[in-house]
Parts: C-alpha cells; sequence; structure tokens
C-alpha cells in the first residue's frame, strides 16, 4: 500500500521542507507539496494528488490542518479516499483510517461536523 504524502504552506516565505522530511520519514514514496491557504479549497496539487490516487494506497499529513482548516473539508477529502478505496492518515493526529481506532475519531468527527 503505497503512501502517498501531502504537505502545504500557506504564505512563500514558508517552506514545506519540514512537512516533507517528517513525510518521507513515515514512509511516503511520493511526496507533493503546495503553496495555499488553508481555507482556499481549490488547490490544484490537492486535485492532481486526489485524481491519481488508487484502492490500496493512503494519504498522509503532518497535521490534519495542512489538509483541511475545517471539518467539513476534512471529512469530504477523506469520503473521495473512501470511494476510491484509499486510506488517510495524520502523522501527529491519532487519524488512520485503515484502523478501527481511526475510523472511530473520524466517526467523532462526523458526529461533531453536524453541529458545525
Amino acid at each position: 500500500m503505497p503512501l502517498i504524502g501531502y504537505a502545504r504552506v500557506s504564505t512563500d516565505e514558508q517552506t514545506p521542507l519540514p512537512q516533507t522530511r517528517a513525510l518521507t520519514d513515515a514512509g511516503c514514496a511520493q511526496v507533493h507539496a503546495e503553496h495555499a491557504s488553508g481555507g482556499d479549497r481549490a488547490r490544484p496539487v490537492l486535485a492532481k494528488v486526489l485524481e491519481q490516487i488508487r484502492p490500496g494506497d493512503t494519504l498522509v499529513v503532518v497535521r490534519i490542518d495542512r489538509l483541511a482548516r475545517s471539518l467539513s473539508h476534512l471529512l469530504e477529502v477523506i469520503e473521495q479516499l473512501e470511494a476510491k478505496g484509499a486510506f488517510f492518515r495524520s502523522v501527529e493526529d491519532p487519524i488512520d483510517t485503515a484502523s478501527p481506532q481511526g475510523k472511530f475519531t473520524l466517526q467523532v468527527l462526523g458526529a461533531a461536523a453536524e453541529f458545525e
């Protein structure tokens, strides 16, 4: 199951290098980096990654906020992954949708999103 890393920084003054190193250390064979605001859902690099992801792949981020700023956006991306038979993992947060604990955490987040 290939691990595919996604790193995001918000400004051109920031560097994705610490994230890309952490993702490589986590076993990601590929790491895609993007300069974009977390609130902006139109992210070409993320869109390309989601388009190319295959069944059994795992999208890995260092922290959830590097993928999405809102719970609804996070759940939307995870739904896209699940529809393709892929998984999601955060290195620093307790989410790995390939594990029962990670799925439970996701269900709790989904319930919280209903109140958002």
